[in-house]
């Protein structure tokens, strides 16, 4: 009988995954091109997917070519009552579509996220419609996404689906353009703001990142997408319920050592966790959902 757990326990790792220490629960890196599997660890097991939900929300806003200059105003109903994370979009801001965009994604604001979901043509309705008809468009079959923040543990997703996800998401200039900006400055009610990218690993030192989302609730852990070129070789990687920040940045930086082969960097990937353990500490205080 033990023989048999243990049989099953290991059916759900490829053999790289054995060999590379990962702590996210769910782990996905495939080829991208290819479609080649690189690490697989629990790929098929549906858990909560929280902001990686943007990427979802940002396809189907495009999808409808709405004015990207037209004015949305950020309303109370916006606000969120669930998680009653932090937010720097204040209530009663009228800031440009595209603008709302980019503090969906790149700094994964969920006031933005929902703006961009009630100002939808036909509003929040035809907005999760839509999500539904992008999810079946895609081939989702482990995918359900009720609202378009994340903030629900209802929005659920596997590694395989948002692996999917992510490369028709990277089909949108303005998505990859987005979410691999460092930073931007926006001007909120005749004050510029800046905003950071919440992917600390973007511009970071020895990264090519063509697209990345986070993601992070206390039942979906520390999550991330991330599309990103190591050692001449264009990977797609999906973490899921990593238990700290800095679990999920040593899981991206073992899988690039990992891809890179022998030529890895561990000196920049121990001198980079520590800076980000860090930021993490000092983020706590400020602890929002992602």
């Amino acid at each position: 009988m033990l023989k048999k757990i243990v049989a099953v326990l290991l059916s759900s790792f490829t053999a790289a995954a054995l060999a590379v220490p990962l702590g996210s629960q769910s782990v996905l890196v495939v080829e991208d091109g290819t479609g080649k599997v690189l690490l697989e660890k629990n790929s098929n097991v549906q858990v909560p997917i929280a902001s990686l939900t943007k990427l979802m929300t940002a396809m189907v806003v495009l999808d409808s070519k709405p004015d990207m200059d037209a004015p949305i105003s950020i309303d109370k109903t916006d606000v969120d009552m669930l998680k009653h994370s932090a937010s720097r979009v204040p209530v009663g801001a009228k800031i440009a579509r595209r603008d709302v965009l980019q503090l969906a994604l790149m700094s994964s604001d969920n006031r933005a996220a929902a703006s961009l979901a009630r100002t939808y043509p036909g509003g929040p309705a035809a907005f999760k419609l839509a999500v539904n008809a992008k999810i079946k468009a895609l081939g989702l079959t482990q995918t359900v996404i009720e609202e378009p923040t994340g903030l629900s543990p209802n929005n659920r997703s596997t590694a395989t689906d948002l692996v999917k996800m992510a490369t028709a998401a990277s089909a949108y200039p303005d998505i990859r353009r987005i979410t691999t900006d460092t930073k931007d400055v926006i001007t909120i009610k005749g004050r510029q703001v800046e905003y950071h990218n919440t992917n600390r690993l973007v511009g970071a030192k020895g990264w090519d990142v063509g697209l990345s989302k986070t993601g992070y609730t206390e039942e979906a852990g520390r999550c991330l997408i991330m599309r990103f070129k190591s050692a001449g070789k264009h990977a797609t990687l999906v973490l899921l319920n990593a238990k700290a920040n800095s679990a999920r940045l040593m899981d991206a930086f073992n899988i690039r050592r990992f891809i890179a082969g022998p030529a890895g960097e561990p000196k920049v990937m121990k001198a980079s966790v520590t800076r980000h353990k860090k930021a993490a500490k000092s983020a706590k205080r400020h602890r929002r959902a992602t």
